[in-house]
């Protein structure tokens, strides 16, 4: 599998939004209209986006079904794979029902393991998991509740279920500019045979580039969020660095 850089789309109420540390009431607004979002970040030749419905992952079910559909059809051929809210089978079905390429299960990996992997064996080749950590302690419910379980393990709970891939997330990373904790998702590549993607905190080329050479030792891929919204990112500079590597 090749390196993968990913721009993400995170939506509340129906706009696209980035929150600062997971943090619902750190939210700066980028619009509401997440189809031509996306067909920015596919005007520079994009393989794949990612999309969040936070009002989804808080409520423990999708709310942005109309959002998520407008992403898609801008996406046309572009796979895009989605996370929030989905925590059941029909829920998965239905997500993919709009066109989505894979649904990403979070809190109910947590929660309901035997469910994401039903959900694996159902739905081949469509199912991640989603593992967001704070300080390595996986978190749930839109990140407002931290279990005390530590992400490296959860992520070999999975190891032969046959999910697609697993995103890791350092919550204390994401939206900071920061860097990616490369470190942490590495630790997690290197105990599993899933392909991880690494999400949270990429904020200059450089970061991209860390990446793109962790991707060189087991990391199938980093998420892209604030840096492309705020201009700190050139897109088009970043997949050039990836294609590079």
């Amino acid at each position: 599998m090749s390196f993968e850089l990913i721009p993400a789309i995170d939506l509340l109420a129906g706009r696209c939004v980035r929150l600062a540390q997971g943090r619902y009431d750190q939210a700066t607004d980028y619009g509401d209209d997440p189809g031509a979002l996306a067909r920015r970040f596919l005007s520079a030749g994009v393989g794949r986006l990612h999309a969040v419905d936070l009002d989804g992952a808080k409520a423990g079910e999708p709310v942005n079904h109309e959002a998520i559909r407008e992403i898609v059809t801008a996406a046309g051929e572009v796979p895009v794979q989605v996370g929030g809210g989905i925590r059941s089978i029909a829920i998965a079905e239905a997500t993919l029902a709009l066109g989505v390429e894979r649904v990403i299960f979070g809190t109910a990996a947590l929660r309901e393991p035997e469910l994401v992997r039903e959900a694996a064996r159902a739905l081949p080749g469509q199912v991640a998991v989603g593992i967001d950590a704070k300080q390595g302690r996986v978190a749930v419910a839109g990140w407002l509740e931290t279990s005390e379980i530590r992400a490296i393990d959860l992520a070999r709970r999975f190891e032969d279920a046959g999910v697609a891939a697993i995103v890791h997330t350092d919550i204390a990373r994401d939206g900071m500019q920061s860097g990616p904790n490369l470190e942490a998702t590495l630790e997690i590549a290197r105990a599993v045979s899933i392909p991880v993607i690494a999400s949270g905190g990429v904020g200059s080329l450089a970061h991209v580039e860390a990446a793109a050479a962790a991707g060189r030792r087991g990391v199938a891929g980093v998420i892209v969020g604030r840096a492309l919204y705020t201009g700190a990112l050139d897109l088009g500079r970043a997949l050039e660095a990836v294609s590079c590597s």
